[in-house]
């Protein structure tokens, strides 16, 4: 699950990250009182910020700093219903529906720190690099030598080597690298704490007054923990997702939209995978993940096969199943149920393997449908493959 930059920053400021004071807003009208809340003699500078689930907001016009509560009012105006389309929406774009009104800071300098479960090597991996506001892909690619891991044993937890490590390569000296350190064991609470898979500071940043501060902040955090944190799950913005996934979500099914056309249904993450790739070496693509589980039931394969069959860019559907746990029969008869409530106007090729296989093959032979078997998984998408094709040249 992803949070807006406003919540991230709340959430780390409660575990002693330094971030610049601001408010969210929802309307015009809010946007302008948030910046007479952080507005003093001395400090007139805000910045105006979209509030959307990706990246590369300051190019597409979703950063604008300004100088007065007019101007905030004017940014706001403009931001609040615009589509936003960055190099992560897509060409579809996403609707600005909140902003984050923020005290301007005077930057120094910029840097990049972020922390994310490294699952080939099992720990939590710091990565920073001298060339923060940037997306670190970028830096990657160009000049990978700028960029230095630390990873962070869980058995040990984080120690004063490792942030001093970090800080080194960053260039800190004296009181930045001791506040640059307090920082990165904040962040390492946080991580633990909160069950997040990534913190991300892009740009993390040493100001002219001396002080380092998170001037931008993405978390995702780990689904399966969200059930430890009622106050993480009441942050999420459903209109920042995908519908199909959050339909899919209220199945319990790990369902993902991709950009292909052949709709896909699978029990296991690991068997979903193969799927994909098999898909993609006969010369198509997926165009979704979908895992109904080890134990689904009937309902739960129908609402599967519906959710697939929603969406418009499906021109045809792969059932591969190898029931262990799962029947062969249970998913046939969901099957039949799903295509009973809905128009089956793509190809269907379906491969079952395992317990029960007969009977579910039986029940697909004898209900009238369309059906295309398949042997095994190679066979499987050449055929969904070779459907799909014929079938765009009728």
């Amino acid at each position: 699950m992803n949070i807006h930059e406003y919540q991230a920053k709340g959430l780390l400021k409660k575990f002693g990250v330094a971030v610049p004071e601001g408010h969210p807003a929802f309307s015009v009208p809010e946007a302008v009182e948030a910046a007479k809340a952080l507005e003093s003699a001395d400090h007139k500078v805000f910045v105006v910020k979209a509030q959307i689930h990706a990246g590369g907001r300051g190019k597409a016009g979703g950063v604008k700093v300004v100088k007065s509560t007019e101007e905030v009012r004017e940014k706001a105006q403009h931001m609040l219903g615009m589509k936003m389309i960055t190099h992560q929406t897509g060409p579809e774009g996403k609707i600005v529906k909140r902003l984050y009104v923020e005290s301007g800071s005077n930057i120094k300098k910029e840097y990049y720190l972020s922390a994310v479960v490294d699952r080939k090597t099992k720990t939590i991996t710091f990565m920073a690099s001298t060339e923060g506001g940037v997306e670190i892909e970028e830096v990657a690619t160009t000049t990978p030598e700028k960029i230095i891991s630390v990873r962070i044993d869980p058995a040990s937890g984080i120690q004063a080597c490792h942030a001093r490590k970090l800080g080194f390569a960053l260039g800190f000296k004296g009181d930045l690298l001791k506040k640059f350190s307090k920082l990165v064991f904040s962040l390492y609470d946080a991580f633990n704490k909160t069950d997040a898979s990534q913190i991300e500071i892009n740009p993390l940043v040493e100001t002219a007054e001396g002080e380092i501060i998170a001037l931008d902040a993405k978390i995702n955090f780990d689904d399966n923990a969200l059930h430890r944190h009622d106050n993480i799950r009441e942050m999420r913005d459903l209109d920042e997702e995908e519908p199909l996934e959050i339909e899919a979500s209220k199945y319990d099914l790990s369902y993902i939209k991709m950009d292909g056309q052949i709709g896909c249904m699978v029990n296991g993450a690991g068997l979903a995978m193969a799927t994909m790739d098999i898909i993609k070496l006969y010369g198509s693509s997926p165009a979704n993940f979908l895992d109904v589980g080890g134990g689904a039931t009937r309902e739960k394969v129908t609402a599967a096969f519906k959710i697939i069959l929603s969406d418009s860019s499906v021109r045809g559907i792969l059932v591969n199943i190898f029931g262990g746990i799962m029947r062969c029969d249970v998913i046939a008869n969901g099957i039949l149920e799903a295509a009973k409530e809905v128009n089956l106007s793509v190809p269907l090729v379906v491969r079952l393997e395992g317990t029960n296989v007969d009977l579910g093959k039986d029940i697909l032979a004898k209900s009238g449908l369309s059906i295309i078997a398949a042997n095994d998984l190679a066979d499987a998408a050449e055929k969904i493959v070779k459907a799909v094709k014929t079938a765009e040249l009728n």
